[in-house]
């Protein structure tokens, strides 16, 4: 019972982490006092951009959370600005200061256009993100992001990156999972990937015995029938 105890405190904890420590787009009060391509990303206002970009303005330009104009227009979902910054020579990969780009970003907002966007551009899928050191697949599959999951995977994500709490893609889809729909396919298209489920956590622990713990009958299906 104690060592079920520890499990749960660091589920909890790990869990009440990646809600103090998310990604953050500009607030109102930031986004009130930009200007430059800063302000034409957010708003995208892509003659503003065109215009700007011509007279030298720096494309890398950084707000005061780390934000390049490329990483504000993501959290805006301004597509064709951000088609414009990275046809214009924007750094695709650039981390804002607590290591989001945009891949992660529109992983986690579930927004596959951009994604799929982000990733036809040049972005790469396997970045290190996040203050807890994982990439963009394990942000998705912890929220049950199938569709960002799979695109993910299309485009070579790798699949059993493991982060700075010892989770994986795979572990973080059932220990932070709801066991629910989204969850479930997203646990099926990463064990048809090949996912790797026999990496257990720090406390030894596999997703299947997770599942199992749980109650997630279809995820602890899926798992035990999986090649």
């Amino acid at each position: 019972m104690k060592y079920l105890f520890t499990v749960s405190a660091v589920i909890a904890f790990a869990t009440g982490a990646h809600s103090a420590l998310a990604q953050t787009a500009p607030s109102a009060t930031e986004a009130s006092a930009y200007d430059g391509l800063h302000e034409a990303a957010h708003i995208g206002d892509t003659d503003a951009i065109q215009t700007l970009l011509k007279s030298g303005a720096d494309i890398e330009l950084r707000d005061g959370a780390g934000r390049t104009p490329l990483i504000v227009a993501a959290f805006a979902s301004n597509d064709e600005t951000i088609e414009i910054l990275a046809n214009a020579g924007a750094d695709l990969n650039a981390l804002e200061s607590r290591a989001y780009d945009i891949v992660t970003i529109s992983a986690v907002a579930d927004d596959v256009e951009l994604l799929d966007l982000a990733l036809a551009l040049g972005a790469s899928p396997n970045n290190i993100t996040s203050p807890y050191v994982g990439n963009a697949l394990i942000a998705a599959a912890h929220l049950g992001h199938h569709e960002a999951v799979k695109s993910l995977i299309k485009n070579d994500a790798k699949l059993d990156h493991v982060n700075n709490l010892g989770w994986t893609a795979l572990m973080e889809a059932v220990v932070l999972g709801n066991g629910g729909p989204a969850h479930i396919e997203t646990v099926k298209l990463l064990l048809e990937a090949g996912a790797d489920k026999s990496i257990a956590d720090k406390q030894g622990l596999t997703p299947l015995q997770h599942a199992q713990s749980s109650g997630y009958s279809e995820i602890v299906r899926l798992i035990e029938e999986s090649n």
